[in-house]
């Protein structure tokens, strides 16, 4: 019983959709007849619906939709009902529920990409190792206190590869520095610290990756320990031992990378420069009370 009804209302906004198109075609000079046939409705119910006072629910419906497609189109498809909720009722300061918008966003067919996820590992024979203390206590109040990094695999229209190294603060999950190069080597990882560490010089986070040769040498334990951060490492092929991270890199894949062809090293750098900054400003999370992470994190680093 409860599923038809939810089927009836859906119905009803697909309806309303349909006859708001033909409403403002016809201001365009559209005759309704055509409209009507090519949408498959008879005008008789066109016209009572155009004759029909509308309810509060429905004015309300048509500003939310409004928003919702504004948003869809902004960020290129990639927000789910979830994400677009959080940014609509920030938009007009309402507290709508998710499900309303699930709904109207159906009735529209607007959906989110699809998420693809892979993973590449390169073996290596370690120089030093240290023990899984993060312990996938994921948990952070505060900014700068647990740091994940990784480095992930990008390939571009002429088969050519190209490899993302960031660190990702669990504090306010901003991407705290990040680098891109032609080669997964030692140079990569150290360029992305060091730009970590320039950013916040203060920081002496525990230091959470996987088994990876970079984080393995001598020179960058000796890094950790001039800023006596603690080293913290994943186990063997155990890559939930550093989900956030991998969560991360399945985010910017699926809400950049998938989405277009790359064609050169340059081009692809302008999209991860672009796509970093919207997550870290203006990409708003559940978890960070509707907030950005640098906002976010500008609010905890001031209170």
């Amino acid at each position: 019983m409860g599923g038809d009804r939810k089927e009836a209302r859906l119905t009803n906004i697909k309806k309303k959709t349909i006859y708001i198109a033909i409403k403002e075609l016809n201001k365009e000079g559209y005759s309704i007849l055509a409209l009507c046939s090519f949408a498959g409705i008879s005008r008789s119910s066109y016209y009572r619906w155009l004759n029909k006072v509308e309810t509060v629910a429905d004015k309300e419906n048509i500003v939310i939709l409004d928003e919702i497609i504004k948003i869809y189109n902004e960020v290129n498809g990639i927000y789910g009902y979830r994400r677009i909720t959080m940014n609509v009722n920030r938009i007009l300061g309402k507290c709508y529920n998710h499900k309303r918008i699930y709904r109207l966003m159906k009735s529209v067919n607007l959906q989110s990409v699809i998420r693809k996820k892979r993973k590449k590992y390169i073996k290596s024979i370690p120089q030093i190792t240290a023990e899984n203390i993060l312990n996938r206590n994921f948990i952070e109040a505060s900014p700068n206190k647990k740091w994940l990094t990784d480095v992930t695999e990008f390939k571009l229209a002429n088969g050519a590869k190209a490899y993302l190294s960031a660190i990702l603060d669990l504090g306010d999950n901003s991407i705290v520095s990040y680098a891109l190069g032609h080669s997964n080597n030692n140079q990569l990882v150290f360029d992305t610290f060091d730009l970590a560490i320039q950013n916040n010089p203060t920081a002496k986070p525990l230091f959470h990756s996987d088994r990876g040769f970079q984080y393995t040498s001598k020179v960058f334990k000796l890094k950790l320990d001039n800023i006596s951060a603690t080293q913290s490492m994943s186990r063997v092929g155990r890559c939930i031992d550093n989900g956030p991270m991998e969560g991360f890199w399945g985010i910017i894949k699926s809400e950049m990378y998938y989405l277009r062809k790359f064609n050169t090293f340059d081009e692809l750098k302008l999209a991860i420069d672009n796509y970093i900054n919207f997550y870290n400003n203006k990409r708003l999370q559940k978890k960070l009370k509707g907030l950005a992470p640098i906002e976010y994190r500008e609010q905890t680093l001031v209170a």
